[in-house]
C-alpha cells in the first residue's frame, strides 16, 4: 500500500494549506472509513447519503489516523490537526491514486464488460499468479471510489494489478482507465445490463469501450470478438494492439475443442492445441471468459502450461456458478449474484446440457436495470426453456412472473410457478423435490435468492 511522508503527499495533489508541522509524518494506506483508521493511514472524509466524513476527522486521527484531507468549502477545519486542505475530497483520492500508479513499475490489466467481469478479473489473477507477484481487485471496489482505493492499496512489489471497472453511466469507464493507464484492458461482452441508463446496446458498447481511453501507448485491447457491436466500432487506425476471443473462429484466440463435466469444463484453443485445459467452473460461458485471461497472460509471456496450471485453481466469487449441496441430496447451482437476460440464458442452456440429472428446476428472479423492455426481456428469457430438459421452473418477483408466462409454452402451466414471496416458493419447491434434483438459482443481487439457497441447502 502507499506509504509516503506527508510532505510526499503535498507533491501528489493540490494541498492548499500550509502543512509543514507535518512533513515528516509517515502515512501508511488510506481508507473512507474512519472506523478502520489504524496503523497511520490517511482518512480521506467524503459526503455520503446519510453523513459527511468530515465529522469524523478529529475522532479518526484520535484513533490513529496519520492524517485526513479536507474539503476547502466545508467548513470547521481542525487547525490544530495534521489535515491536508484540498479543492475536493472525492478528486483528491482519484489524484493520489494516479499519482501513486504512476511511480509504481506494475503492469496493469483493466476488465470491464457487461457479464464476466469479475470471473474474468478472478481468472486473470489466477493465472498471471503463475509468474508474477498479483493483486486484483476486491470485492466490488470497481468505481470511481473503489478503484483509486484499489491502486492505492498496491505493493510496491507487485507486478501485475487486475483491475475491475465498472459503471452506471457514460464517462465513468473512461475516468477510470485514464487513472490506471491500463498495459492491457479487456471488453467481456455487451449485455443488456444499464439499458435503463443507456437506451440501447450502441451505447452501452460504446461506454464499454472507453476502457481505451487510458490505455499506454504500447497497450492492447482484447475484446469479445463474436459480438458484432465491439468489431463495427473498433477500425483498423486505433491507436493501441487489439485481440480479440470467443467460440468463432475469426478470433485470434478460440477454442477447438470444448468437454463439459459435472465438475467444470475441458478444452483446448487453436494457438496451442497440445494443452489441455481444465476450468473447475461451469458452463461454455466460462471458457469464453477464461479465454479472455488467456489471451492477457499470453500477453504478458505467461507460457500456456503455466496458464493452463492457473486455471485449474481458479476459485470464483461467491454466488458465482457456486456448489452447494441441498436437501435430499440436490445439488444446487447458486449463481443469485447478478443476473442479465444473457447470463442467464446461458445459466439455463448450461442446466439443460448437464448429464446425469434425471430431474431439473430452475428458480429465477427479477433481472435489474433493463429500461422500457425489462417485461419482453423477461418473457424472451422464459421462452428459452426446453421444457425436454427442465421439469420446473419456480420464478420470484414481479419481473419474475413475465419469464413463467414465456415458459408456459414450452412446460404447460403445470411446471411453472410465479411467487412474490420467498418463503412460499421454497416451500413449494420442497415440495416437489424427491431427491437428486439439479437446482439452479438466478437473479439479479438486488432480489437476494440466497436467501432461497440457505432455505433449500443441507442442514
Amino acid at each position: 500500500m502507499i506509504r509516503k511522508t506527508v510532505e510526499h503527499l503535498t507533491k501528489m495533489m493540490n494541498v492548499e494549506n500550509d502543512v509543514t508541522n507535518w512533513h515528516q509524518r509517515m502515512i501508511e494506506g488510506v481508507t473512507i472509513d474512519s472506523r478502520e483508521v489504524k496503523g497511520g493511514r490517511l482518512f480521506i472524509p467524503l459526503a455520503g447519503e446519510n453523513t459527511d466524513g468530515h465529522k469524523y476527522v478529529r475522532q479518526a486521527i484520535e484513533n490513529g489516523a496519520g492524517a485526513a484531507l479536507w474539503q476547502k468549502d466545508v467548513p470547521g477545519l481542525p487547525d490544530d490537526l495534521p489535515v491536508l486542505v484540498v479543492e475536493n475530497t472525492l478528486l483528491a483520492l482519484q489524484q493520489l491514486s494516479k499519482a501513486y500508479r504512476d511511480s509504481l513499475s506494475v503492469k496493469v490489466v483493466g476488465i470491464t464488460g457487461s457479464n464476466g467481469k469479475t470471473t474474468v478479473k478472478d481468472m486473470t489473477a489466477a493465472v498471471f499468479a503463475e509468474k508474477y507477484r498479483v493483486q486484483k481487485t476486491e470485492g466490488n471496489y470497481n468505481n470511481h471510489i473503489g478503484l483509486p482505493l484499489t491502486m492505492l492499496s498496491l505493493r510496491e512489489e507487485t507486478e501485475v494489478a487486475v483491475l475491475e471497472m465498472g459503471m452506471s453511466g457514460r464517462g465513468e469507464i473512461e475516468l477510470l482507465s485514464k487513472l490506471a493507464t491500463p498495459d492491457a484492458a479487456i471488453i467481456t461482452n455487451i449485455g443488456e445490463s444499464h439499458l435503463q441508463d443507456l437506451g440501447s446496446r450502441e451505447a452501452i458498447a460504446e461506454a464499454k469501450l472507453e476502457i481505451a481511453s487510458g490505455l499506454s501507448a504500447e497497450g492492447t485491447l482484447i475484446y469479445f470478438g463474436d459480438e458484432p457491436l465491439l468489431a463495427e466500432k473498433i477500425t483498423e487506425d486505433v491507436p493501441f494492439q487489439t485481440e480479440t476471443f470467443g467460440l468463432g473462429e475469426m478470433n485470434t484466440l478460440y477454442p477447438v475443442s470444448i468437454e463439459q463435466t459435472e465438475n467444470g469444463s475441458v478444452f483446448s484453443v487453436n494457438k496451442e492445441p497440445s494443452v489441455r485445459f481444465e476450468l473447475p467452473v461451469l458452463g461454455r460461458h466460462n471458457v469464453t471468459n477464461a479465454l479472455a485471461a488467456i489471451a492477457a497472460a499470453s500477453l504478458f509471456d505467461v507460457p500456456y502450461k503455466k496458464i493452463a496450471a492457473g486455471l485449474r485453481k481458479v476459485e470464483l466469487t461467491k454466488m458465482r456458478m457456486e456448489w452447494i449441496e441441498g436437501k435430499k441430496g440436490i445439488k444446487i447451482i447458486n449463481d443469485a449474484y447478478n443476473a442479465s437476460p444473457t447470463s442467464v440464458k446461458a445459466a439455463i442452456a448450461l442446466v439443460s446440457e448437464l448429464p446425469g440429472y434425471e430431474k431439473k428446476i430452475l428458480i429465477l428472479g427479477d433481472m435489474l436495470e433493463l429500461g422500457l423492455d425489462e417485461e419482453l426481456f423477461h418473457y424472451q428469457t422464459g421462452q428459452v426453456i426446453d421444457g425436454d430438459k427442465i421439469d420446473y421452473l419456480f420464478t420470484y418477483g414481479a419481473l419474475g412472473q413475465f419469464i413463467a408466462s414465456g415458459a408456459k409454452n414450452a412446460l404447460g402451466s403445470d411446471r411453472v410457478f410465479a411467487f412474490q414471496d420467498k418463503q412460499e416458493l421454497i416451500k413449494a419447491v420442497n415440495e416437489v423435490l424427491q431427491g437428486g434434483e439439479l437446482v439452479l438459482i438466478k437473479a439479479s443481487r438486488g432480489m437476494k435468492l440466497e436467501e432461497v439457497v440457505d432455505g433449500l441447502s443441507a442442514q
